[in-house]
């Protein structure tokens, strides 16, 4: 069977935002290739709730800190892809990622060394990696979205490493953008506030303090969901959003303003 629907790959897609970006895109048609590192029965119940919304689904393993796996990744998706009857990929979005909190003055170097690979090389070095699948054309190039941090924009004591890469990921979403336009391929970010899910051990959504300073804070008076990122990450992939590239678009309720 040829394929005639998109596809997104998403990293990290077996939980949290990344499994709500899955069915959320699977809701406006995609079919969906997600990569998970150690959860695969929870990639898999993802995998299992896309088929019944009527999409196709893979599951891939993939440890975005290890760029030296990325060619055989690659050829993953492309047996993939192969089977769906398809050679390309009409979005990706670099979702994969840990926390890590520490204060600026007590961050190590291992921790540092681990934010880069996750949150700065992964992106950088996978998205170049797939070039080859990503579609090209000036009305059907694909659409590349990094997932970046309200935390680039506001400060918050304990976030100095992961917030710098998530800083540097926006600047490189610019240069994609402006480097990969040639190709008509669409480059952004998205940048969520604080959600209620088990990133960071689950902070923002188990604690009822931090949980009532975030909603505070926040316009909208509330925590974000992964239901809303996921819904803001479909609406920057569908057509309509064709002409908007090299952009930070923040979604977080309207947090710190």
């Amino acid at each position: 069977m040829t394929s005639t629907s998109p596809i997104t790959l998403i990293t990290g897609g077996s939980r949290g935002l990344g499994a709500q970006m899955a069915l959320a895109l699977a809701r406006d048609g995609h079919d969906i290739v997600l990569t998970y590192r150690e959860a695969a029965t929870a990639a898999d119940a993802v995998v299992a709730q896309i088929q019944a919304l009527g999409r196709r689904a893979l599951a891939l393993p993939l440890d975005v800190a290890d760029a030296a796996s990325f060619p055989g990744f690659v050829e993953r998706v492309s047996a993939g892809l192969k089977a769906w009857g398809a050679s390309q990929l009409d979005g990706l979005i670099n979702n994969a990622g840990t926390g890590a909190h520490a204060s600026f003055a007590e961050t190590t170097p291992a921790q540092f060394d681990s934010m880069v690979a996750i949150h700065l090389k992964g992106p950088f070095f996978l998205t170049q990696a797939l070039l080859p699948l990503l579609a090209t054309g000036e009305k059907t190039g694909a659409r590349v979205l990094n997932i970046s941090s309200g935390l680039a924009r506001f400060s918050i004591t304990g976030y100095a490493a992961y917030a710098a890469m998530k800083g540097a990921v926006e600047v490189l979403t610019r240069y994609q953008a402006k480097e990969l336009a040639t190709r008509g391929i669409r480059v952004n970010t998205l940048a969520p506030g604080a959600i209620a899910t088990d990133f960071g051990g689950g902070a923002v959504r188990d604690n009822a303090e931090l949980n009532r300073f975030v909603a505070s804070v926040t316009a909208l008076g509330r925590v974000g969901e992964a239901e809303d990122i996921g819904g803001a990450a479909a609406a920057l992939m569908r057509p309509g959003a064709g002409w908007i590239t090299g952009q930070r678009v923040e979604a977080s309720g309207g947090m710190f303003l």
